[in-house]
């Protein structure tokens, strides 16, 4: 195992977005390099993650049982949570409580590349609510199983 790396060199997630259709298409434009798992870490992830002009870093979401941090390296995006948008700027960094019911995102609202860092624990039974979309998740075995709100599969 290499004990070091540039984290831009770090290969791309080999499946770009977990979320079934529809929602997967809308995640075009984010590259998510996972760095923790080049390392074996098993208890929290870390991504360096890279946002195109106009692209997502998720659906606007929160997590029961898993806390998250984030920390902008490059770009101003904009976060959204349930208190409204901030836009934020290298050198700031925002964290979301498991539990908090506090659904966030970033945003890439301008013309140059956003690149950031993004932490969350791996806890067992997590789930995600998505306030803005039909779509719940549950963490099953350590693979996200999604539904949409009414229970149904998809």
């Amino acid at each position: 195992m290499t004990p070091a790396i540039a984290a831009a060199q770090a290969p791309p997630r080999t499946k770009p977005s977990n979320y079934p259709a529809p929602f997967a298409a809308q995640m075009a434009g984010r590259i998510k390099r996972p760095l923790g798992d080049l390392f074996g870490l098993s208890n929290f992830g870390v991504n360096l993650t890279t946002l195109a002009p106009q692209a997502v870093s998720a659906l606007r979401h929160a997590h029961s049982q898993q806390d998250e941090f984030i920390y902008v390296v490059v770009g101003h995006p904009t976060l959204y949570t349930d208190a409204g948008r901030t836009t934020l700027e290298p050198g700031m960094c925002a964290g979301f409580k498991a539990g908090s019911g506090n659904a966030h995102r970033l945003v890439n609202e301008t013309d140059t590349e956003v690149v950031y860092l993004d932490v969350g624990d791996r806890t067992p039974g997590d789930q995600v609510t998505y306030p803005d979309d039909d779509i719940t998740a549950q963490l099953v075995d350590g693979e996200w199983v999604f539904c949409h709100k009414d229970g149904t599969a998809y």
